[in-house]
């Protein structure tokens, strides 16, 4: 027997289809206690006595236009159990991805893929490469449009992690530049503004406030003049492409720069205040396994490296690539999945408590890999057999609080300290008894306050990150037993000012996204000029 499906794209659902889905609306929000499972059953119980079977992103439409015409009332609880790919925001933020329109990359790395349609490394089948082609990379209405996605399967949009990718930012014409953070800052706003500055005022207090900026660059591509200029645009987190830390590899691949780039680069972006995340890769040209391995430890045990997160990406093999070519004469030989898996095993034991693993493969499409590994999901099959070892990785991803509810009061601090080659860090976190990881901050005391690399930060101590996990919650919603809006930030802000001040410190100084500013403001921060202090009495 077929089955009618109602599906409705964006925007309102009609009145008489909100009406005609009321009674399973009903149905759904007076059971017990339901999961994803459970409300899935009621659909298809209801659809089975002859209804037409809706889809989850149409019911939660019509119950939004049902509290609308008042005949239901609003409530997290239904909000939670209508709402699709909940992991989508349980990090806590909405992560917004656009990409920037092709332009030439300084690079000439045998591995990267150079399609004229694209920024350099991007193919146009990649999920985020076909969106932003979908928009003609227009920065408006690809971030308008991921707001609206997020909305439209009932998650909160409130707090948007903006990630500008595409290339090498930092080559692109600075005009372009803040013409695109100004206008995604305008969709975000929902108003059109005469300048950057403009936006960035009203961003502030907007309904989808920018709480991270995130852009990706080369490390060869970093001065104290770029740190500054990343700052006037809003930049809070820059994503580096290290590729490796032997300078022989780097050298074989074409890479374009060397190891102390990558060092220098780091410590810059660590005294501006950034968060850092590295990108490495395993299985370049003239690497192997036990050399990967041994490369991926100098992450930890080299003082000048130390990220705060991390992406692996396996060399994928591609055709119209030098490595390609390299390949074909029998040069190069990509790694078995069961070397790869093993590697990765290997590699996700050893990262610390401080690091989060954001991704250990590229989406990119498997049609596009001639040889290697080819699956998508690679962090689910190390994580399913690390499982089956009894193995555990004890990075930040894999460590999140998530959907759970947090007891504040069960939480215990911890203080990790580490030092990098130009600053003392102090990475402090709220874990729950089983080393769930509720927020977390990171307090940087410089090795070197009164000479900075910005004037502005001169004798400061800097707090570079506060992150509270749990489902992203609209700004000036109290928490229901979510992380978010439990008092964990206040708590670990001021536990830095106290260490700060222990340490000598007068001022502490934070690298505020804009859509955070007047949460500092709350917590005796007050803006200067690039960032915001307080001063330690």
């Amino acid at each position: 027997m077929s089955v009618k499906v109602i599906e409705i794209g964006y925007g309102e659902i009609p009145e008489e289809h909100a009406l005609e889905l009321e009674p399973l609306l009903r149905r759904i929000d007076s059971a017990e206690r339901l999961d994803a499972r459970g409300v899935d059953r009621i659909i298809s119980e209801w659809a089975s006595e002859g209804h037409a079977h809706p889809k989850k992103s149409t019911l939660f439409k019509a119950y939004l236009k049902l509290v609308n015409m008042g005949k239901m009332q609003d409530s997290r609880k239904m909000r939670s159990r209508l709402q699709l790919k909940p992991v989508r925001t349980s990090s806590g933020v909405a992560p917004v991805t656009v990409l920037t329109k092709p332009f030439p990359c300084p690079g000439k790395c045998i591995f990267c893929p150079d399609d004229v349609r694209m920024p350099k490394s991007y193919l146009p089948d990649e999920p985020g490469a076909m969106r932003a082609a979908m928009h003609k990379f227009d920065p408006y209405s690809q971030t308008a449009s991921r707001i609206a996605a997020f909305e439209n399967i009932g998650h909160s949009a409130a707090k948007v992690e903006l990630l500008i990718l595409g290339g090498t930012w930092s080559a692109y014409p600075k005009d372009y530049q803040e013409w695109f953070v100004k206008r995604c800052l305008d969709a975000m706003n929902g108003v059109d503004s005469e300048s950057l500055e403009e936006a960035q005022r009203i961003n502030e207090s907007s309904s989808h406030r920018n709480v991270g900026l995130v852009v990706e660059t080369r490390p060869d591509w970093i001065t104290k003049e770029e740190v500054i200029r990343l700052r006037r645009l809003g930049v809070t987190k820059v994503q580096l492409g290290a590729q490796s830390f032997d300078d022989c590899i780097l050298e074989l691949n074409k890479r374009g720069h060397d190891v102390e780039a990558t060092k220098e680069a780091i410590r810059l972006l660590r005294l501006g205040g950034f968060k850092i995340v590295l990108h490495w890769m395993p299985n370049l040209y003239g690497a192997t396994p036990e050399s990967d391995y041994a490369d991926f430890q100098k992450l930890w045990k080299d003082p000048a490296l130390r990220p705060d997160e991390l992406k692996i990406y396996p060399t994928s093999l591609l055709r119209g690539t030098e490595l390609y070519r390299l390949w074909e004469e029998g040069k190069y030989t990509p790694y078995t999945d069961e070397q790869l898996i093993e590697l990765m095993i290997k590699l996700k034991l050893t990262i610390p408590r401080y690091c989060r693993l954001n991704r250990l493969m590229r989406d990119i499409p498997s049609p596009n890999i001639v040889a290697g590994y080819k699956h998508t999901n690679l962090r689910q099959i190390v994580q399913q057999e690390m499982r089956r070892r009894g193995q555990r990785c004890r990075c930040i991803r894999c460590r999140e609080i998530r959907r759970l509810e947090v007891n504040p009061e069960t939480l215990k601090l911890e203080i990790l300290p580490y030092r990098t080659d130009a600053t003392q860090e102090y990475f402090l976190s709220y874990v729950t008894p089983d080393d769930r990881i509720a927020g977390f901050l990171r307090l940087s005391l410089p090795n070197t306050p009164e000479s900075p690399i910005v004037e502005e930060l001169k004798g400061r101590a800097m707090i570079r990150e506060v992150h509270v996990y749990g489902p992203a919650l609209e700004i000036g919603k109290e928490s229901a037993g979510e992380a978010q809006h439990s008092g964990i930030g206040a708590r670990l802000i001021a536990l830095a000012k106290g260490i700060a001040r222990e340490h000598g410190f007068e001022w502490l100084a934070v690298i505020s996204a804009i859509g955070t500013r007047n949460y500092y403001r709350k917590h005796g921060f007050e803006l200067q000029e690039l960032y915001m202090h307080s001063k330690l009495t």
